[in-house]
């Protein structure tokens, strides 16, 4: 997305609801644009310096806008952002069941949409504050982890998602996106149709559409490694027909080639590492 990405490995009590959370930095350049690829994680962005201008939402009756910090659901379709102003910010790597805990409301009602993450997480203009007056990412890492599990553990959910839901997404990300619709269905015990329409509801994807982007997304993370292998040999390792059936996707949920994509994407440097602490001093004696 940006010069100077970074990953933080979220905490094992957050980590269930935010798979990672990338830290970067822009310098002003020339006006572009960026597609905001299809991801099987709802993708929220905490701006800490400039802001994040959509000029086309995943779904087309949405409208552009111009935030500081969003909250982006799932989608099947690419939107597009401008780039050319400085920025600098942290993105997390939401789960759809994460949505439910620290945003108050089912994944599936952000489905295709971009909207103000202020709507949604309580306290945000304070946190941002904090963000921002953190020197270092690591430091600002470890506070938004922690601000996030305060939500979590306070935060007035709505019901739990329907096991069946949840087992089936269990079964399509185990497989990497490959499992058959009818095998999903049949095992949590729904036709394909009632499946479909729960999980849509849940997450914003139906079970064939949920699959497609599990699957992008685990090539999307192969492609993006110093060791990638060739585009044929990936199409075949993530489950794709052939070489042409990657291509189509890329362009369906990207927007964009393969290569093209990993060309705009910076190699990821070291994961950032929690700060070390001081050991206290020892005690004086007289």
């Amino acid at each position: 997305m940006s010069d100077g990405a970074r990953r933080w490995r979220p905490s094992a009590r957050l980590r269930p609801l935010v798979s990672g959370i990338w830290c970067w930095s822009s310098p002003a350049g020339p006006a572009g644009t960026h597609q905001g690829v299809s991801s099987a994680h709802l993708t929220v962005v905490l701006c800490l310096d400039g802001a994040v201008d959509l000029l086309a939402a995943p779904d087309p009756r949405r409208g552009p806008g111009r935030f500081t910090a969003s909250a982006a659901g799932l989608h099947a379709a690419p939107a597009v952002l401008a780039t050319g102003t400085r920025q600098a910010g942290m993105q997390l790597e939401m789960t759809w069941r994460g949505a439910r805990t620290l945003l108050g409301l089912p994944a599936g009602e952000l489905a295709g949409d971009v909207v103000d993450l202020a709507l949604l997480l309580p306290g945000l203009d304070a946190l941002l504050d904090r963000l921002r007056a953190e020197p270092g990412w690591a430091g600002r890492c470890a506070l938004l982890d922690a601000a996030l599990c305060s939500v979590a553990d306070a935060r007035d959910r709505p019901g739990d998602a329907p096991p069946e839901v949840v087992r089936a997404w269990e079964l399509l990300a185990r497989s990497g996106g490959t499992a058959r619709v009818a095998d999903v269905a049949e095992e949590v015990g729904w036709s394909q149709r009632h499946l479909g329409e729960r999980l849509r509801r849940e997450t914003g994807l139906a079970t064939k559409a949920a699959a497609r982007v599990i699957r992008f997304e685990r090539t999307c993370t192969l492609l993006r490694r110093p060791s990638a292998p060739p585009l044929a040999e990936l199409a075949a390792i993530c489950g794709y027909a052939d070489q042409q059936h990657l291509a189509r996707d890329f362009r369906d949920l990207a927007g964009t080639t393969a290569l093209t994509w990993r060309a705009e994407r910076v190699r990821a440097a070291a994961p950032i590492r929690p700060r070390p602490r001081r050991p206290s001093p020892a005690p004086s004696h007289p």
